[in-house]
């Protein structure tokens, strides 16, 4: 029998497209481009072969090709009656789900199938990071959840650069840098190619405070990365931060222009939606000058990828494009829509983001005591927002900022004491004028 690289069996009986989908397999978890067209490749050689029409089903959903995704997901449920395992009737069952607008049964249904195939590393790749299917719930414990899950798969794994990857991250989230670093470095040592590895070490070098050793890191590994490839924007985005902590505005502004600036973005349209409003916000915060013509681009192009509210990792970041070019009434329109949804019960993150989108809007219009309050009242749950610690802190820096503004000099002194150790450089002007006691 025909078996993939991590030894399950396949149900196919053609090595031409046991080969494509193990190459498939590899590109998609290195995050690299090709992973459709070689699944595609296999379903070719295989038409019944229901594994490679939902490899390919993913691949197109990452790159956004979502109406795609759903034919070649239904292409998968259409051969599944023919010769497929129960391993594929739930792998498939899996990504159907995800691909149903149905996340938080796409995870249930994950979580099942996790305990009967960890080894699947497709398919468990789903929950295995920030924007996967933990990331995104909305939960409280979110992180720990992430580090449990990915703890429960390790014994399955044992040393894979893959899993490496993803594991390393989890750790480090939660200040287990200690283990994190030899589990990011085997990772990157034995498949240097692996664009979610890079992301892992830059994350890795930002709650360590590395920003010496990210810069030579992403500036290296970026080019040779194909600008296709699904995390160039982001890792661009990496670079640039790190820039414009050093003091380096200009050239984080080139990399915002030549990486992910919204519509140039080569990544998926969840990745889209956060980079650029967010290295824009902090370089305000940092002091430089507001750029109109960037924020409106950004105003109509979140509004066109996501012209409802319903997912919190991409709702924060258009709250803070809302704040700064959005329209009142059609912002007022979105919240209330995002409030309807939180009485309902069905706003996965509850309160928080829309309590946040108003303490933007308070602090644009230099309503600091507002924004402070607001922030504040949901600050101690932030981790329901979405998104890694190094994107989160824009919500720390932004409170400092406003009791900076207002003269509350020491709740400022107190939410930096309060600061994890390891990130260094807070781009917030006027913190070196923080008077002394």
């Amino acid at each position: 029998m025909l078996t993939d690289r991590y030894g399950l069996p396949l149900s196919t009986t053609s090595p031409e497209a046991r080969d494509a989908y193990v190459e498939g397999c590899d590109i998609l978890l290195r995050m690299y481009p090709g992973a459709a067209e070689a699944f595609e490749r296999a379903s070719l050689a295989d038409p019944d072969f229901a594994l490679a029409h939902a490899g390919r089903a993913r691949a197109l959903q990452l790159a956004g090709n979502i109406a795609e995704a759903r034919d070649a997901i239904a292409a998968a449920r259409g051969v599944l009656g023919r010769k497929a395992s129960d391993r594929d009737r739930s792998h498939v069952e899996v990504i159907d789900r995800l691909l149903g607008g149905k996340p938080a049964f796409s995870l249930e249904a994950l979580r099942r199938h996790a305990v009967d195939w960890p080894r699947d590393a497709v398919a468990v790749s789903l929950a295995a990071n920030q924007t996967g299917l933990i990331g995104i719930s909305g939960s409280a414990t979110r992180e720990q959840d992430q580090l449990d899950f990915l703890a429960m798969l390790e014994p399955h794994y044992g040393d894979d650069w893959w899993f490496n990857s993803h594991y390393a991250f989890a750790l480090s989230e939660l200040g287990h840098q200690d283990a994190a670093r030899p589990r990011i470095e085997a990772s990157i040592a034995q498949c240097p190619r692996n664009a979610y590895a890079a992301h892992t070490l830059a994350h890795f070098h930002y709650e360590n405070g590395e920003a010496e050793a990210a810069t030579s890191f992403l500036r290296s590994w970026l080019a040779d990365y194909p600008r296709n490839g699904a995390l160039h924007g982001h890792l661009s985005w990496h670079l640039a931060l790190v820039r414009l902590h050093e003091g380096e505005f200009n050239e984080g502004l080139q990399l915002f222009d030549q990486g992910f600036a919204g519509e140039d973005h080569p990544g998926p349209a969840l990745i889209k939606i956060f980079d650029a409003p967010s290295f824009l916000w902090r370089a305000e915060l940092a002091g430089h000058p507001r750029d109109h013509a960037r924020w409106e681009a950004l105003h109509g192009f979140v509004r066109r990828l996501f012209p409802h509210p319903g997912l919190p990792y991409a709702d924060w970041h258009i709250a803070l494009v809302d704040a700064v070019a959005g329209d009142p009434a059609e912002t007022e329109a979105r919240l209330a829509e995002m409030d309807e949804m939180v009485s309902a019960g069905r706003y996965p993150a509850g309160q928080v983001v829309a309590a946040l989108a108003r303490a933007f809007i308070a602090f644009e219009k230099r309503d600091y005591d507002a924004a402070i309050a607001g922030i504040e009242s949901v600050f101690a749950e932030r981790e329901r927002m979405g998104g890694s610690r190094a994107q989160i802190d824009l919500v720390e820096f932004t409170l400092l900022k406003a009791f900076l503004a207002c003269g509350r000099h020491e709740e400022a002194r107190r939410l930096l004491a309060r600061r994890r150790p390891g990130p260094r450089g807070i781009p917030v002007a006027g913190l070196e004028a923080l008077p002394v006691h």
